[in-house]
């Protein structure tokens, strides 16, 4: 399973794929890797590595903390090395994954977090015509309806 847009490839997080673009573990892929009941790859709701086409390299990752919930809703996150930040693909691929989870009959909420002074995430989820509903403990929350 795929999901291509116009620069990116984005991959689910499996060992062969991080073998493959030789993309390091880290903390949140170790755990969801760790847990064969949670790696739910072969789904899409867990991490995704983020390949950018032209140099087939992995530059990050995004992707969803869980399957939905019982209220159809998940919730995003994602990263992108810093060298390669500034260039538009945390929006371009989150817009793939939004995409592709609101293809979805049981999701029809998208969440996403960030502190409050993360100005480049801020622009990233406005871009993503997310809404900003409450804030606290230096946090801001998002969600998007389908």
């Amino acid at each position: 399973m795929v999901i291509e847009t116009e620069r990116l490839w984005l991959v689910p997080c499996i060992v062969a794929n991080l073998k493959e673009y030789d993309y390091p573990i880290g903390p949140h892929k170790e755990e969801y890797l760790a847990n064969p009941t949670n790696n739910s790859a072969l789904d899409g709701w867990g991490p995704w590595i983020v390949v950018e086409k032209s140099s087939n390299s992995a530059i990050g990752d995004m992707g969803f903390k869980g399957p939905p919930s019982k209220e159809q809703t998940v919730e995003i996150g994602y990263g992108i090395a810093p060298e390669q930040q500034n260039k538009g693909y945390a929006t371009e691929g989150m817009k793939g994954l939004i995409e592709w989870a609101f293809s979805f009959d049981n999701i029809d909420t998208i969440k996403a977090e960030c502190l409050n002074d993360n100005t480049p995430s801020i622009r990233v989820l406005e871009k993503l015509d997310m809404t900003l509903v409450c804030q606290g403990d230096g946090m801001l929350y998002w969600h998007r309806k389908k």
